[in-house]
């Protein structure tokens, strides 16, 4: 069984299962990134992160507002990548930050409540700080193998996914190498829900694959 929603002040506002995060070199060849996008919101997805970590400032923003218009479309939120500054100008509903982006407590304490704040975390500890720093929900991986993240170093495991589950208050998110046939494992193991970038926007059907693994968390709720 799925983990119940968590009594967490904030638990209320992470009202999504699945988590997809942009990458969009997966998709260079066939769609652009926002047609991607799309099919993606129309397949069901309800939460995106923007994260195109190698356009400069301008662009960035540029395509956050092209993402703001199509997910507010959809009635579907908004995350950026590391750059609050950029979250707060176009309307976003967050902001995501990694252990190498500024302290979530230092973020938390600029932004207020004018954004939710995710943070990735590979451990425990990371997990714990995000929490006390004020994160509303967090990503926890790579629970399984996955080349982009090998850099992380070895996978986490559903054990560790399940510790962390237990050990704080706010929806954990698993990510990494978490393929369709692995969605039921992770939730069992205490997941609040998925995090994903390839297999959806990897997929040859991304609006079929989107719908395929919203069916399954929605199954799981």
């Amino acid at each position: 069984m799925p983990p119940p929603l968590r009594l967490h002040v904030n638990v209320v506002m992470v009202d999504f299962r699945l988590y997809l995060i942009t990458d969009r070199k997966l998709i260079a060849d066939r769609y652009s990134l926002i047609a991607a996008v799309r099919l993606a919101l129309r397949g069901g997805v309800k939460a995106i992160q923007l994260r195109e970590k190698d356009l400069n400032a301008r662009d960035l923003l540029k395509l956050a507002y092209k993402m703001r218009a199509l997910t507010n479309k959809h009635e579907a939120k908004l995350f950026i990548n590391d750059r609050f500054d950029i979250a707060i100008a176009v309307g976003a509903d967050g902001v995501h930050l990694t252990q190498s982006s500024i302290p979530v407590h230092a973020v938390r304490n600029t932004v207020k409540k004018k954004l939710m704040i995710g943070v990735s975390t590979h451990s425990l500890k990371e997990a714990k700080e995000a929490e006390k720093g004020g994160a509303d929900f967090i990503t926890l991986g790579p629970v399984y193998r996955t080349p982009s993240k090998l850099k992380y170093g070895d996978p986490v495991g559903p054990n560790t996914l399940r510790n962390v589950g237990r050990k704080i208050k706010i929806p954990v998110f698993a990510i990494g190498g978490i393929k369709g046939d692995k969605v039921n494992d992770v939730m069992e193991a205490g997941a609040y829900g998925v995090a994903m970038i390839s297999e959806i926007f990897g997929a040859d059907n991304i609006y079929g694959k989107a719908m395929e693994l919203t069916k399954i968390l929605n199954n799981k709720v």
